[in-house]
């Protein structure tokens, strides 16, 4: 019998949340699921038994962010909520608020009905396209930075701005004795669970395929995602981690799409023989973005290599990132193992 206190996860079969899932329960936390689907129960059924642990010990409740229906009941007797879930599309939507309406009102459902219930602390999951994708003097990035949403950038980037916003909004005037932690993770890397792959696996997905003869000469900042859950993990247990946004980042300078491929034909061998050798100009990726509209968001980190801090994470939660070079390895070895090539 746990000695912990009930958490509550919204996203628990998704890419990061099947990692946080699997630390809470090798920690011994009693675990509720939010799931929208029975499909996506038995994904994470599935991804838990695949770790050898036990998913019986996940009570799976019903909860769409779209709509109230189910949240009473999943909040029920939790002490804290760890909220990952956000909208991701596929392609680029025909309208904005296809995206920035469900990411806003998701998370300001979550902490309406976690501050009704009574829950101590809800940890949100927010991402660097919160952060680093506004005009500033310089590339040093901090937790006091925040991407302008009335900027023209994707609809996903604002989204994350506009939701993370609404969050901190709604704890200033609405929240009560609510409190909320923030993680903001740069881009996310690390081993699969599950079926889901983030946006940045399936890009060392398509350089191990062959899919990319060449690739944009784009820097950002790289994290793990076992980091990621970790870090879910120690703002829950961290007393000072309360009314913080943490930014996530490994250690290090910013990484490009051809030093990770570099990385990955170093480290693998001949089973990186199809990964690409060289970059696009900066004008050609302006060129292609033009039909392209997944490389919109390229175009807009052109000639930029950002120096994201992490000096917030290592101070209040004692969180120790792993190596770039370690990640994006096991990235591949996951992938390779999983036959998802």
């Amino acid at each position: 019998m746990s000695d912990k206190s009930l958490v509550l996860v919204t996203g628990a079969a998704g890419y990061v949340g099947s990692h946080v899932v699997s630390q809470l329960l090798r920690r011994r936390y009693p675990v509720r699921a939010a799931v929208r689907s029975r499909a996506r129960a038995r994904e994470l059924s599935e991804t838990v038994a695949g770790q050898g642990l036990d998913p019986g010990l996940i009570e799976m409740v019903p909860a769409d962010l779209t709509a109230d229906d189910g949240w009473p009941e999943a909040v029920a007797g939790v002490a804290d909520v760890l909220h990952i879930a956000s909208p991701f599309p596929a392609e680029a939507p025909e309208n904005d608020d296809e995206i920035i309406i469900p990411a806003r009102e998701g998370a300001l459902r979550v902490l309406r009905h976690a501050r009704d219930a009574g829950c101590r602390r809800v940890v949100m999951t927010s991402s660097f396209a919160a952060v680093g994708y506004s005009d500033k003097a310089g590339e040093h990035w901090t937790e006091d930075d925040w991407t302008d949403p009335d900027d023209d950038n994707t609809a996903y980037i604002r989204s994350k701005a506009i939701a993370e916003r609404a969050a901190w909004d709604f704890i200033e005037t609405q929240g009560g004795g609510l409190e909320l932690t923030t993680l903001v993770p740069v881009g996310i890397f690390g081993p699969t669970l599950g079926p889901h792959l983030s946006t940045s696996v399936k890009f060392i997905q398509s350089m191990l395929t062959g899919a990319l003869d060449r690739v944009a000469p784009q820097y950002f900042g790289v994290v793990d995602v076992r980091d990621v859950a970790t870090a879910h993990l120690q703002s829950l247990a961290t007393a000072g981690a309360a009314g913080e946004r943490i930014l996530l980042a490994a250690d290090g300078p910013a990484e490009s799409f051809l030093g990770i491929a570099r990385i990955l034909r170093e480290r693998l061998g001949v089973a990186a023989a199809k990964v690409p050798t060289s970059e696009y100009s900066e004008a050609e990726v302006r060129e292609l973005a033009q039909t392209v509209p997944a490389l919109r968001e390229a175009v807009s980190r052109l000639g930029r290599r950002p120096q994201i801090s992490n000096a917030k994470a290592k101070a209040v939660l004692g969180w120790v990132p792993r190596p770039v070079g370690e990640t994006i390895l096991d990235t591949a070895q996951s992938l390779i193992a999983n036959d998802l090539l």
